[in-house]
Order: structure tokens, then C-alpha cells, then sequence
């Protein structure tokens, strides 16, 4: 779709769903599930309403439209969101007029779709991931038709520049660089649902880059599924690290990050441009998912324990300060006592800044749901928890290390008076004694404390 056929539904739209709200302007109700790369899109999505002339509301109750976009990672997230898709049915019935909408990766696996057609009458509009462009058009299509839209084609692996954005917050900001993945890890959904790898025009990214700094945007994260292999497609190698370093040339006080980064595409070259940069931020998301080869292989991640400790040497060699951070699975099917231990030894002598734990969900259509899984449910809880007190001790010698330092923290926001919730380089929170006039400042903070996960501190 061009700019020109999107501003031409964008101006149907608009007169439409003035002539049908309630008020004096048509309000919508959206909410974001998921990952960084979804949030990027909700931020597309509020742009494209807000041009239809949509204001926007936190009560559901108010709304003319209530949109939801959805994540499939796990299962827990897609019972979440039928939950809350059912709970709108006494809406739907007070209201008749408004309009529920789904959207995003949950939507886009056919069986999501074939059970909201059959057991969520009321919600008017489905579409997939691959067409969050055309959300003038479909909307417009329920407006003015009546009839429920279902749109989920996965035939368009272009990448749309032409999308509005209404971005959230005043200080960080997110900047998709690329969509899709390749890797077609046994576990994982995302390239099912969010399709091949695509990457975004350079220049694209750069004047998007140029209007993020010029609004005043201080910690920026370039988002991709597999972000470290940006342009792998059209020039054979990846290209992102001589991205991060024409962006990091920027003059200004910002933080460049980056996720997410599979450890088969993280290049010396990368970790060498991380080193040298201005900007960048002293921390690597590197998710290494399971500590035991035997399941590496079995997952497809394509590298193996030792390859991942030889990364984690190669950035602490360029980088001695730098935060680390990672996923990990527990209970992949099959998964051993020894073979958890493992994962443990790895954890350990890696010595992480934080882990996104998860205990392994078995997602249709992929091949680890084909997988025999003899382990039981209590028995996942169980490793889970052990997993969970390891690193709580690991993460607390290492806030402990840091009482009496001297940190760069960004101010994100007043958690109450005096007291600043602010962010380090290495992305760890610490609580500072700070004026209110400090949100959204660069200072230096002396670490006095240490919890587990915060650390706090006075200007």
C-alpha cells in the first residue's frame, strides 16, 4: 500500500468514525502484550488512529474502538488475552456500536484465528503482523460495512516506511531496524508469525533516528527479532554493526542499544564497534537459552556452550565494565537433571546482570511441540526455582560490588517525592534521592545501597 492510497483510507476513516462516536471525538482503547518489537508496533498502530482522528482512553468503557495486540510466545500470554477478549462481551452488549479489534502474532497462527471467528462473535476486526499498514483500510471496511474483517495474509514480505507513529513516553524510544527471522529455533513461534527476515532502507532508519533525537529521546533501542543480522540478506554479511556506528557518529547525551541478539550473529567486529563507540550502551542482551549442548542442538540455536562463553570472554576483554543480561528455557522436552545443571554452571560462571526466565511452552506448529516430554509440571517449577535463587544470589553480590561507585544513570521518571527511579548504562535500575527537575537527565549518582535487583543512591 502507498502513502497515498493510506492517506485516502485514512481520511474515509476519520469521517466515518466522527459521524459514529459517542462524543465529540471517537476514542480508542489500545494495549500492547509482549515483546519491544510489539510495542513498536502499538506505536504505529496509535499513529495511524490518532491521524483517523482518534483520541485515547485508558477505560474500555469509554472507548469506540478497544484494539488489542497480542503476543504468542508464550501460552500464559494467549490465555491472558482471551480472558480479557471475553470480558469485553458485556461491553460489546451496552455498546453496540464499538468496534474490538485483535492483532499482532497471536492472530496471525491460524487456529487463533479460526477460535475467535467461531467463540468471539463480537470482536469485529482480526488482522495478522503482516499488515498493521493496512489498519486505515480494514478499519474503514468494519465502519462502513458493518461486517466483520479477518485479514491474515502472509504474502507481503515488504517492509511499509509510510506508517505515522505516536510514540510513548518522552525518553525512550524504540526504533525497529529490521522484522522476521530465519533461525527457526524448534521452540519459537516468531518466524511463523512474523514471517522471513526483512531489513529496513538504512536511510529509512537514520531520518527516523535524526526525528527521534530532535524530539529528545535519551535511551534509544534498535529492535529486531534477530537485530545483529540487519542487511545479512541483501549483502550476504550483516551490516549492523557499521549501522550502530553511523548512528552512534550522532553529536548528543543518548544511549544506542540493541536487542535482540542471536549469539550465532554476534561478530568480534560488533563487540569492537560496541568498544569504540560514544554511545552505545555498556550492555549485552545475549540470550544463550540452555547451558547443555545436547539441547542446543535440539532447540536448532546453531552454536554451541563453549562458542557462547568464548563471546561472553571476547566482551568483557573489549568492555571489562559491561552488563550482561539473557533468556534461558527450563524444561525443554526431554531436558535431564544433569543436563539442568549444566544451565546452572553456565549462569554461574557467567556471573549475569538479570535473566528473563521461562519455563518451556510447547507452541503448535513447531517442531519441539512434536517433541516427547516425560518431565512433569512440578518438576519444571522445581528447576525453575532453583534457577530463580541462583541468580537472585549472583545479582545481589553483584549490586553489592557496586555500593560506593560512581554511576552515569539516566532519570526515567519520579517514583515519589525526592526519590527518582533512574537507569544505568548497564540498564540496572538504581533509586536515587534527586529532585523531580532531574526526569529525563544524565547525572552521576554514588551508589549507598543494594537490594537484590536495585541498587540506590544520592546525586
Amino acid at each position: 500500500m502507498s502513502e497515498t492510497v493510506m492517506n485516502e483510507y485514512i481520511s474515509k476513516a476519520a469521517a466515518v468514525a466522527a459521524i459514529r462516536a459517542r462524543g465529540a471525538q471517537p476514542l480508542a482503547c489500545t494495549h500492547t502484550y509482549g515483546c519491544q518489537g510489539n510495542v513498536s508496533d502499538g506505536e504505529r498502530i496509535n499513529g495511524m488512529l490518532a491521524a483517523m482522528g482518534y483520541g485515547f482512553t485508558d477505560d474500555p468503557q469509554q472507548a469506540d474502538l478497544i484494539l488489542y495486540n497480542t503476543c504468542a510466545v508464550r501460552e500464559h500470554a494467549e490465555d491472558r488475552v482471551f480472558g480479557n477478549v471475553g470480558a469485553l462481551k458485556h461491553i460489546k452488549r451496552k455498546h453496540p456500536d464499538t468496534i474490538i479489534a485483535l492483532c499482532g502474532c497471536m492472530v496471525q497462527q491460524e487456529h487463533i484465528a479460526q477460535r475467535l471467528y467461531e467463540s468471539f462473535p463480537y470482536v469485529s476486526l482480526v488482522f495478522g503482523t503482516h499488515v498493521i499498514h493496512r489498519l486505515p483500510e480494514l478499519l474503514y471496511r468494519v465502519l462502513s460495512g458493518g461486517k466483520r474483517v479477518y485479514e491474515l495474509s502472509q504474502s507481503d514480505a515488504s517492509v511499509h516506511e509510510e506508517m505515522p507513529i505516536r510514540r510513548d513516553g518522552d525518553i525512550k524510544a524504540w526504533l525497529p531496524i529490521m522484522y522476521g527471522c530465519d533461525n527457526f529455533c524448534s521452540y519459537c513461534v516468531v518466524p511463523y508469525v512474523r514471517g522471513r527476515e526483512r531489513s529496513r532502507d538504512e536511510q529509512s532508519i537514520v531520518s527516523e533516528f535524526e526525528d527521534i533525537l530532535s524530539c529528545g529521546y535519551k535511551d534509544i533501542t534498535l529492535l529486531g527479532q534477530n537485530v545483529n543480522s540487519y542487511m545479512r540478506k541483501e549483502s550476504g554479511a550483516s551490516k549492523f554493526p557499521g549501522l550502530l556506528k553511523r548512528l552512534d557518529e550522532y553529536d548528543g547525551e543518548y544511549w544506542l542499544r540493541f536487542m535482540t541478539s542471536h549469539p550465532k550473529d554476534c561478530s568480534e567486529e560488533l563487540l569492537d564497534v560496541m568498544a569504540s563507540s560514544k554511545h552505545a550502551a555498556r550492555h549485552l542482551h545475549l540470550p544463550f537459552q540452555s547451558g547443555d549442548n545436547d539441547i542446543l542442538a535440539q532447540m536448532n540455536r546453531r552454536y554451541t556452550r563453549e562458542k557462547y562463553l568464548e563471546l561472553i570472554e571476547a566482551a568483557r576483554k573489549r568492555m571489562p565494565d559491561i552488563s550482561l543480561t539473557s533468556d534461558v528455557i527450563v524444561g525443554f522436552p526431554g531436558e535431564t537433571d544433569a543436563q539442568f545443571r549444566n544451565t546452572l554452571d553456565l549462569i554461574k560462571e557467567v556471573g549475569f546482570t538479570s535473566l528473563f526466565t521461562f519455563i518451556y511452552s510447547k507452541r503448535s506448529g513447531t517442531p519441539a511441540a512434536q517433541m516427547t516430554d516425560p518431565i512433569s509440571d512440578r518438576e519444571k517449577s522445581d528447576r525453575m526455582g532453583e534457577l530463580l535463587k541462583l541468580q537472585e544470589s549472583i545479582a545481589a553480590e553483584r549490586c553489592s560490588a557496586m555500593v560506593g561507585t560512581k554511576q552515569r544513570v539516566l532519570a526515567e521518571k519520579e517514583l515519589r517525592e525526592g526519590i527518582l527511579s533512574c537507569r544505568t548504562s548497564g540498564n540496572i535500575i538504581v533509586e536515587t534521592q534527586a529532585p523531580r527537575e532531574l526526569v529525563g537527565s544524565f547525572f552521576d549518582a554514588k551508589i549507598t545501597e543494594a537490594g537484590n535487583w536495585v541498587l540506590k543512591g544520592t546525586v
